[in-house]
């Protein structure tokens, strides 16, 4: 008798001991939320150039409590916001996913289109504008594949200054994308999300930040000589901004009242977009039912003023200080919700930066502008050679889209080897080219084969030029000033991969791993498929701990 007793709690004990509980289970094998971080245009030399005065709470807490992935790389060219944000939560790439661009030009309808352009929607928040939806993405995101694995009782939200940043992450099941509109300073979505914003997002318009930072002056931060990392203050090839005769400090945005769009290059753009995401959290209740939810969330304002005055001015410098106090409070916020484990962070950028022209020559090293005569020159070919009125309909994504249909028309009879040989032999003539190739031959171009692959990885057949250009490192179209992206070089394509929070070991790989492989890691962590068109691969030194 006391001894089936004794059996009988010895028994109960080790059930409770070694059987975990359901409730505390459920906790530990999925996060309450995942927030996924774009920040627009940042190189991940970032992470550690202003590393000094970094706080110990934003990006060096990242380091120091997550997992970063040293060697990240963009696998395809050429690179920009809206491909690298798909690539970024489809696990895809510009052959698969279909976003090429931030534009291209289409044939069916001949004419350029947005990347999340829909002519069959309407805006919500304003009565005009842009209008837009994720449509032309052709394969889901990991937030459809979260929703998708719970019969949609998950949530997912996109924000970003940027429709592209805030549509292309959430996909097509988001439960809501909202970007700014910067003709009215409101947060905005379309119709194909919904017929009207939910009242956490109009009390957020209505509280009218925008209007509050327009009545401020942006100083730096620290005393303006002890920025050792950045070129002095005035340097010719940094772009004006707000109206100013000079690149430099104060910038008085109170001369700015009711131009809500200058916020999108100024410290004040990413102030709005952090309490935006906060404001989302909270009105959507994210992280606090059964399932997991999503945040995607992308700061616009580094790439448009990185595009302005380059990443080597006090500009860029003091926006990345001022941007890891704000990941410190905003880690302080997820905490306070959560727990530190109880939700999973990462954060990457959809492509990198150049250097400025100007910057590069001022220190003797190689650089130049290119121009797009050559476009010219070949219409002017094509006009006394072949007899085509336009033989180029488009230049983008540094493609050639040329007129096929005027090519073939009826009576012509023109050698298309022949044609394209002349395209060629024109565009190799012009400063700064390294080569042009025929974007269905890319197989057989004689490249390194890293760099083929990116080529034939961000080539589109139905939404592709005809003949890719690849620009020498350093050039820069227009002018000296400002910086750009779009090439397949480390400096666009080596980016920042850190992962914090849920089950995320400490630590860091040096070998190479590729945006397309986010993605599928989110997928096994969870548990769950991953993207109708991932091509990547799960990253084992953080799934493996799963």
């Amino acid at each position: 008798m006391i001894r089936t007793l004794f059996t009988s709690i010895s028994l109960l004990f080790a059930f409770i001991l070694f059987s975990p509980d359901i409730s505390a289970q459920s906790q530990q094998d999925r996060p309450k939320l995942i927030v996924g971080v774009v920040v627009d245009q940042m190189r991940w030399d970032y992470l550690y150039r202003y590393q000094d005065r970094y706080t110990e709470g934003g990006f060096k807490r990242m380091l120091r409590q997550g997992f970063t992935c040293e060697n990240m790389h963009i696998p395809y060219s050429p690179t920009a916001t809206g491909p690298g944000h798909a690539c970024a939560y489809t696990g895809s790439v510009p052959a698969v996913h279909g976003i090429v661009g931030n534009q291209w030009y289409d044939r069916n309808s001949k004419k350029r289109i947005n990347c999340v352009e829909d002519s069959t929607v309407q805006l919500v928040g304003v009565e005009s504008g842009a209008l837009r939806s994720p449509r032309n993405l052709l394969v889901t995101t990991i937030g459809d594949e979260l929703k998708l694995s719970n019969n949609m009782r998950s949530k997912v939200v996109g924000v970003s200054f940027k429709d592209r940043g805030a549509i292309l992450p959430a996909g097509h099941l988001s439960d809501g994308s909202y970007w700014y509109d910067g003709s009215s300073g409101r947060f905005i979505t379309s119709t194909y999300f919904m017929d009207e914003l939910p009242q956490w997002v109009k009390d957020f318009n209505n509280r009218k930040l925008p209007d509050q930072y327009l009545t401020q002056t942006w100083e730096p931060l620290y005393p303006i000589e002890t920025y050792t990392q950045s070129t002095e203050d005035d340097k010719p090839y940094e772009g004006r901004m707000i109206g100013k005769e000079t690149a430099t400090f104060p910038y008085d945005y109170s001369s700015q009242e009711g131009k809500y769009g200058v916020l999108s290059s100024s410290i004040y753009g990413n102030t709005l977009t952090f309490e935006m995401a906060k404001a989302a959290i909270e009105g959507e209740n994210l992280g606090k039912g059964d399932f997991t939810d999503m945040l995607a969330v992308s700061f616009s304002a580094t790439d448009g003023l990185g595009h302005t005055v380059g990443p080597n001015a006090i500009e860029i410098e003091d926006m990345y200080l001022r941007l890891d106090k704000e990941f410190e409070e905003f880690f302080r916020h997820l905490d306070s919700l959560y727990g530190e484990n109880g939700y999973l962070f990462f954060i990457t950028a959809d492509h990198g930066v150049s250097q400025s022209p100007g910057y590069l020559l001022e220190n003797g090293l190689p650089a130049g502008v290119f121009t797009s005569d050559y476009v010219e020159e070949i219409n002017t070919l094509g006009k006394e050679k072949y007899g085509i009125d336009k033989t180029v309909l488009s230049v983008d994504n540094y493609e050639i889209y040329l007129n096929w249909d005027e090519i073939y028309a009826p009576g012509k009879d023109i050698s298309k080897d022949e044609l394209l040989d002349d395209i060629i032999h024109i565009v190799l003539q012009h400063d700064g080219v390294v080569d042009a190739w025929i974007n269905k031959d890319l197989a057989n171009a004689p490249w390194p084969e890293i760099t083929k692959k990116m080529f034939i990885n961000g080539y589109n057949a139905q939404r592709g030029g005809d003949i890719s250009i690849i620009f020498r490192p350093g050039w820069k179209g227009g002018s000296e000033q400002g910086a750009t992206h779009g090439l397949w070089y480390p400096f666009d394509s080596h980016l920042p991969l850190v992962w914090m929070g849920w089950n995320v070991p400490h630590g860091y790989t040096n070998r190479r791993v590729e945006m397309t492989d986010i993605a599928p890691t989110i997928a096994a962590m969870l548990k769950i498929q991953m993207p109708s068109g991932s091509i990547g691969h799960p990253i084992l030194e953080i799934t493996d701990k799963n």
